[in-house]
């Protein structure tokens, strides 16, 4: 699905640089009429740019001072033109073209490497058409309500409210230090107890903070794996790796075999190797997770996660119950 978005964001590359193109000639009509001066300055640093190319290829007497003198006399002009440009109330950058992404220009790449900004910009893209866009306006901390849970304690454990208050301080300290640690989270817990929408308020937080994060469904990712090995989908591969946090939802409702085993451990060990962020939610129990996954993804997961335990009554069968009342 990720591989048939490369042309419309290589098109969204073309419209950012048509119009920074455009901008800057509006910009340049507007000192043309206000301050000539600064384009006539302009004009004569272009003829002695290139007079230092040509003449860096002449046979000429003292070819490298006439270089220095001719480089002296451009920044000279450069000032001239800066000092302008402030003293009538512009930046000293005014005419120059303006890009989005400075590592790129603006074009998605760095030589033939594909620019951080590119992967950005391809989750925005897929985040728009996709259901999840419409989720994350629901499903965040600003509608997230501890009232839902339980305030009485049961077979001895603190009551699900208060664990949901634990596992949201989790949460909020997660996205406070996100860009200053290391740390991996694993949701546990019987279904319908919060973990997908505690998930989703920490993907629509960050994605609100430009961190790059990718959503999966377990069975999705296993899909996701498939077409990169069989498929060869280096963007989609590119974008599970290296993206800054990757949550899977609802790990065990993937279809189990050897492939997925495998596929998702080399997975886990490829982003705790790169120290690229995960959340994993799962319905499974500890004991569950330890039956049935091979030791070393269950090695990663209990020993590189910090754990959150969910509990409770099944919150989507509750509010269901309370809206068949009303």
């Amino acid at each position: 699905m990720i591989k048939g978005y490369q042309e419309r964001l290589l098109k969204i590359y073309d419209t950012i640089r048509e119009e920074e193109a455009k901008a800057l000639e509006a910009r340049k009509e507007e000192i043309q009429e206000k301050l000539p001066e600064v384009l006539d300055i302009e004009r004569e640093i272009g003829k002695l740019c290139i007079q230092v190319s040509i003449s860096a290829f002449k046979d000429i007497d003292n070819r490298e001072q006439h270089l220095n003198n001719l480089r002296e006399k451009i920044t000279d002009l450069r000032m001239q033109k800066s000092e302008l440009l402030v003293s009538h109330g512009y930046p000293m950058d005014y005419l120059n073209l303006k890009y989005h992404c400075e590592k790129c220009k603006d074009t998605g790449f760095i030589l033939n490497q594909r620019c951080e900004c590119f992967y950005k910009k391809l989750v925005d893209l897929y985040y728009e058409n996709s259901e999840l866009k419409e989720v994350l306006q629901v499903r965040n901390f600003n509608n997230f309500a501890l009232n839902y849970f339980d305030s009485h304690k049961s077979n001895n454990l603190e009551s699900p409210r208060k664990n949901m208050e634990k596992n949201l301080g989790t949460a909020m300290n997660f996205i406070k230090n996100f860009n200053n640690s290391d740390e991996n989270l694993l949701f546990y817990g019987t279904a319908g107890t919060g973990k997908t929408y505690l998930s989703q308020c920490i993907a629509k937080e960050l994605l609100d903070k430009g961190v790059l994060v990718v959503y999966r469904t377990a069975d999705d990712l296993i899909k996701d794996l498939k077409e990169i090995r069989f498929d060869n989908n280096t963007t989609l591969e590119n974008l599970i790796i290296n993206c800054d946090l990757l949550i899977i939802d609802d790990l065990g409702t993937e279809q189990m075999n050897d492939f997925s085993r495998t596929e998702f451990f080399n997975l886990l060990n490829r982003k705790l190797l790169k120290k690229k962020k995960m959340l994993i939610s799962t319905n499974l129990s500890l004991e569950d997770l330890l039956k049935n996954y091979y030791d070393r993804i269950t090695s990663r997961l209990l020993g590189e996660f910090t754990l959150s335990k969910f509990y409770g009554d099944d919150l989507r069968i509750k509010l269901n119950l309370k809206k068949g009342r009303a």
